[in-house]
């Protein structure tokens, strides 16, 4: 099981992201768990991910995130025109590939 985190402004925009990756996870046979919240409430869901990744309209939100992390999990900024196209599959197999360096 791979828990995935992403954050954004509010959690709102990610929340159709996150529909698309659950799809592509069941068709690839790929158990997660995978969420969305907003940066207030990151501080606590990163203890509970594998990898966080971050909505590009927040991607100055990086370094705080890795020190959040304690740089021990992957923080990832989503690309953006994997974003902006709501391309889950593309992100799933991104985030997982970092997972798996």
């Amino acid at each position: 099981m791979v828990n995935i985190l992403l954050v954004c402004s509010a959690g709102m925009s990610t929340s159709a992201l996150v529909k698309k990756m659950d799809e592509a996870a069941q068709a690839k046979g790929v158990e997660a768990k995978i969420w969305a919240v907003g940066d207030a409430q990151s501080k606590e869901d990163a203890a509970k991910a594998d990898i966080v990744l971050l909505g590009p309209q927040v991607r100055y939100l990086e370094k705080k995130m890795n020190e959040r992390v304690n740089h021990e999990k992957p923080v990832m900024v989503i690309d953006m025109a994997a974003y902006g196209m709501m391309n889950g599959a593309k992100v799933l197999d991104d985030a997982l590939a970092l997972l798996n360096k």
